[in-house]
């Protein structure tokens, strides 16, 4: 049988959702993985530029954005400060638009990023969260020409194409495609932040296991040596822990490399008779 050419639409998109939600791996790069999923939107759906404004996990702001368009997508985002598709779609979490720039609603809505757009050849823009688990993570902007195949369903020729309202329009296949990456794109931040939470209490889990086998190693030596109980040698460690300002761990550490002597611990610290 004969593969499918990679040509088709379905099996693009298929391909494409694979790749936005692998995320979970050691080595990964939030802001890489945003622009490729930007340049992924701008292949799909043959756009002039694509770009995420987001959110870190130390909630700044952030902007990822596509190779193709790259400084139309990153100015674009930029110039939302004041308003925008991007800013209205953060702020709600619902998806905006296709919007067309030249229309009254626009340029009333957005004058200065609609001014600025369309000044670059920017005909039509809509966004869509990028949202799992009840939260949004970052909004992902479409930036279109005029003359955009997919259009703006649904818009009035009087009006000049005003924002569509997915109940008038049904959603247009390119909202749709674009709003499958971004759901894929937040699954996959959501999963490699949960990743990094578990990978990042795994290690403390285990060091905090080391330092306690190190602990009672420190202890057992010290209560060989000098004929004790594992408390009065315990005791003696944290006494000198104190008084050197040193975390237990480290001091079981010098006790086991033999690089603590007798003296050093019990010196003018005995315990009372």
């Amino acid at each position: 049988m004969q593969a499918m050419p990679d040509r088709i639409p379905e099996l693009r998109l298929a391909r494409a959702l694979v790749e936005t939600v692998g995320t979970v791996a050691d080595d990964f790069d939030v802001d890489r993985h945003l622009r490729r999923v930007s340049q992924l939107c701008t292949e799909l759906l043959d756009t002039l530029a694509a770009g995420v404004m987001y959110t870190n996990a130390e909630d700044t702001v952030r902007i990822a954005v596509s190779h193709r368009g790259e400084e139309l997508a990153r100015g674009l985002l930029e110039a939302q400060h004041l308003g925008g598709p991007c800013i209205d779609c953060f702020g709600t979490g619902k998806p905006v638009g296709p919007v067309r720039l030249a229309s009254r609603d626009a340029v009333a809505r957005w004058p200065e990023f609609s001014a600025r757009a369309r000044a670059q050849g920017v005909g039509l823009a809509f966004a869509v969260a990028l949202r799992a688990r009840g939260r949004v993570f970052g909004v992902l902007n479409v930036f279109a020409a005029e003359w955009w195949p997919h259009g703006v369903p649904g818009a009035p020729e009087a009006d000049g194409g005003r924002v569509a309202a997915p109940q008038e329009s049904g959603r247009s296949s390119a909202l749709g495609l674009a709003e499958a990456l971004a759901d894929a794109a937040a699954a996959g931040l959501h999963n490699q932040r949960a990743y990094a939470e578990y990978r990042d209490l795994s290690r403390q889990l285990q060091a905090a296991l080391s330092s306690r086998i190190r602990i009672e190693q420190a202890k057992g030596i010290l209560a060989e040596r000098w004929q004790t109980g594992t408390d009065a040698a315990f005791g003696a460690m944290r006494r000198y822990a104190r008084r050197e300002r040193l975390i237990m761990d480290t001091v079981a550490g010098m006790v086991i490399q033999g690089d603590l002597d007798d003296t050093s611990l019990r010196d003018g610290h005995a315990p009372p008779p």
